[in-house]
């Protein structure tokens, strides 16, 4: 059986493309990187644990995707570019085919993204995953929780409630319905929404991704920037199985708080709605206006003849759930 060090040289040390800035990469106590004289540092990290995050028979090809995904979402949803990733990984035992999907997995993504692996940890126990992004972004451009003013345009990207609905089929709550095989892709591989994150400063100064469920991660937003926001439920991009889910249940938590989404929710001052949705129209990416801040606080629904659920409006919560 292979050792640590075994791995690291095997599978981790030249897993992605070496860029010019990093001066330093694995093999050393830490990682030396160059960050441009007119950017800062954006930093984000996220842990996926099996049986929480992820079941243990879990394609590893998709769960490498993913692992890097969901923190390249998050310096999306601050407009930055990213640059360097460190993996922690925690494993019952060195299963070297595992790992060889994993990485490959999530070095194609790291490739597509142009992000070096710089380091990280391997150690034994229950599978566990830690993924830290690093980034750079125009400290003048960058999309801040705390950015929305009121009567901003409410917008988001993408369709909302699919991957929720591939886990409820998954989990055997519902029925399988639709195109099981994009809601399966839509869970196991988001897309994180770089390119449109970096396309925003010039409009937006306020962005989250949806992870949690869009009525949640408004929720933030709103707290943030000390508003309320009201959601025209209608307006909603759902795709037809999720569309089809709500009308026949009357349901709307796939949409506002199944979360795994991975799709950017930010503001525009109402004055450059026509400028944004020119050019927004000729991006391959839809985005939808759905609602606008106010005065107040939390997050109010319009529409659906008023139906409204607490369960609906909540984030996830690890704590809670």
């Amino acid at each position: 059986m292979p050792g640590e060090f075994d791995l690291i040289r095997r599978y981790f040390r030249d897993a992605t493309r070496s860029r010019p800035d990093v001066l330093l990469g694995i093999d050393d106590d830490c990682a030396l990187v160059q960050v441009p004289q007119d950017r800062v540092l954006a930093i984000s990290s996220d842990t996926l644990v099996s049986g929480h995050h992820f079941t243990p028979d879990v394609d590893p090809e998709a769960l490498g995707h993913k692992a890097l995904a969901v923190n390249l979402s998050d310096l999306a949803a601050m407009g930055a570019e990213p640059a360097w990733a460190s993996l922690c990984l925690t494993l019952p035992q060195a299963d070297e085919a595992w790992l060889q999907a994993f990485m490959r997995g999530f070095a194609r993504l790291a490739d597509e993204y142009g992000v070096q692996l710089i380091g990280g940890d391997t150690t034994r126990g229950p599978l566990g995953i830690g993924v830290t992004v690093q980034g750079f972004v125009d400290p003048a451009r960058a999309l801040r929780r705390d950015g929305a003013r009121e009567g901003d345009l409410i917008y988001v990207s993408g369709t909302l409630g699919d991957a929720g609905l591939a886990l409820r089929v998954r989990q055997g709550e519902i029925p399988p319905g639709g195109d099981m095989r994009l809601l399966d892709e839509r869970l196991d591989r988001p897309q994180p929404r770089v390119g449109l994150g970096r396309c925003l400063g010039t409009y937006s100064r306020c962005a989250i991704d949806i992870s949690d469920g869009l009525a949640g991660d408004l929720g933030h937003i709103c707290r943030q920037s000390r508003l309320g926001a009201l959601l025209e439920l209608e307006r909603l991009p759902l795709s037809a199985a999720v569309r089809d889910r709500v009308r026949t249940s009357g349901d709307w938590s796939l949409p506002l708080s199944a979360g795994d989404d991975y799709e950017l929710l930010f503001t525009v001052p109402a004055a450059r709605q026509a400028e944004f949705e020119r050019e927004a129209a000729t991006w391959e990416l839809p985005v939808t206006r759905i609602g606008f801040m106010q005065r107040g606080e939390g997050v109010r629904l319009h529409g659906a003849q008023g139906a409204q659920s607490d369960r609906w409006m909540r984030a996830y919560d690890h704590f809670r759930e």
